[in-house]
């Protein structure tokens, strides 16, 4: 549709993406992406960054609350416990990264699965649906890098 617009092109695909779209490789390459990303999230727990955070985000409650990585005692609302999780992740900047310079887990698998535990119990995700969110918001995340004009001289200005 030559009268569609860019933002409308770019809303219609990720719409329409579905777990069919989820070739095998892409399911191993996104489980690694995951593993990866705990693992250096749980790691990221013990950072003087995440520890502020976390303090900072015990302020907030509420009725629906999601887990706050490295601590089985400690939940916060999805929002900050996605938060402190991202945090985590990236505070060691371990996590994974593609050129232009960006880090595509840390910031999508935190939300996701925070969001993925705010679901009542009736309504839980499959795991199969978790490495779609996951999936589409790395799509998301990359084709908004592509679209960015700032993004492309990156690399001329490190």
């Amino acid at each position: 549709f030559p009268s569609q617009t860019i933002t409308g092109n770019f809303a219609n695909v990720i719409h329409g993406l579905n777990a069919n779209h989820l070739t095998d490789q892409v399911i191993q390459r996104s489980k690694r992406m995951i593993l990866d990303t705990l693992g250096v999230g749980l790691l990221g727990t013990s950072t003087e960054v995440c520890h502020k955070v976390t303090q900072y985000s015990k302020i907030y409650s509420s009725d629906i609350s999601s887990t706050v990585w490295g601590h089985l005692d400690f939940q916060l609302p999805p929002l900050y416990a996605a938060f402190v999780n991202g945090v985590a992740v990236h505070s060691m900047d371990f996590d994974d990264t593609w050129h232009p310079a960006t880090h595509p887990s840390g910031a999508v698998l935190p939300a996701v699965m925070a969001l993925s535990e705010a679901f009542p119990q009736k309504k839980k995700i499959s795991g199969l649906d978790l490495l779609l969110a996951f999936n589409v918001g790395i799509e998301v995340q990359g084709r908004l890098l592509r679209f960015s004009s700032e993004a492309r001289n990156i690399p001329k200005r490190y």
